[in-house]
């Protein structure tokens, strides 16, 4: 059993010592609470600030991650996220990091490989899958629009992955896409999903939230509505076990029919 937290926040545009301010704070009351894996939404420190993204992103060591690893440390906890960082490339000099850090060390990270729409303009895809292996526990991270992508969640899965986790700023009139796509990952893959959305609005979106914390049979642990909040539920890692022996999915797969 893991006791999993997401952190809904409302991202102020462009506003990092704000935002990870807040993150901090909010993580502090949901590890009084009990939680042992804090999750951020999607680039949750600075938003799709494009017209800063020169002052804001981040390269090694990453001073935003830097100071997540502290309090990571601190506390003896596991935290995701993504935040933007630069490239040492001309054309698309970004790219959307994700991370996991456990016990402030940083254990993984992930470039989201989908960009979507004016991110595209923007930010070098990623191009690897791979979950990230933690001390207990196998993590599988994506990024947003690639909840509609059932392919990555099912790589993650057939790699490794224990828990899947999502963060997004998934927008405003699309909330109902998300609602159905997260217990379809978790139902299809036989495995517990985090899904962490922001809320709010930024110049030119609003946000649903919609946070969810679903188990392995796709039921909902915990969910949210609009506003800023910290969802939190215990996932049974040993159910999505004992459900593939009763449902063997991935074992009945025809891999040979499945290619384009």
């Amino acid at each position: 059993m893991v006791k999993v937290a997401c952190i809904q926040m409302d991202v102020e545009h462009c506003n990092k010592k704000t935002n990870i301010e807040k993150a901090i704070a909010l993580g502090d009351r949901a590890l009084a609470m009990g939680a042992e894996i804090i999750v951020f939404p999607e680039v949750f420190s600075t938003g799709f600030c494009y017209e800063q993204m020169d002052k804001l992103s981040e390269k090694p060591p990453y001073p935003t991650i830097g100071q997540l690893a502290d309090f990571s440390k601190k506390n003896k906890c596991i935290l995701i996220g993504s935040i933007v960082e630069e490239l040492d490339t001309e054309t698309k000099p970004y790219a959307n990091l994700g991370f996991c850090i456990e016990n402030g060390t940083i254990k993984g990270t992930y470039r989201k490989i989908h960009p979507f729409g004016e991110e595209k303009g923007h930010f070098t895809p990623g191009d690897s899958i791979q979950p990230i292996k933690l001390e207990n526990i196998c993590i599988g991270l994506e990024i947003c629009y690639e909840i509609r992508f059932p392919e990555v969640a099912r790589k993650l899965v057939l790699e490794g992955a224990d828990l899947l986790v999502t963060i997004a700023q998934f927008p405003d009139p699309r909330g109902n896409h998300w609602r159905i796509l997260g217990p379809a990952r978790a139902v299809e893959n036989q495995i517990p999903h985090v899904m962490c959305n922001r809320t709010g609005e930024d110049p030119t979106k609003s946000f649903p939230g919609s946070s969810m914390i679903i188990d392995a049979l796709g039921n909902t642990l915990a969910d949210s509505g609009r506003d800023e909040c910290i969802i939190m539920a215990d996932i049974d890692l040993s159910l999505a076990k004992e459900l593939s022996s009763k449902i063997p999915v991935l074992d009945d797969r025809r891999e040979d029919l499945y290619s384009n």
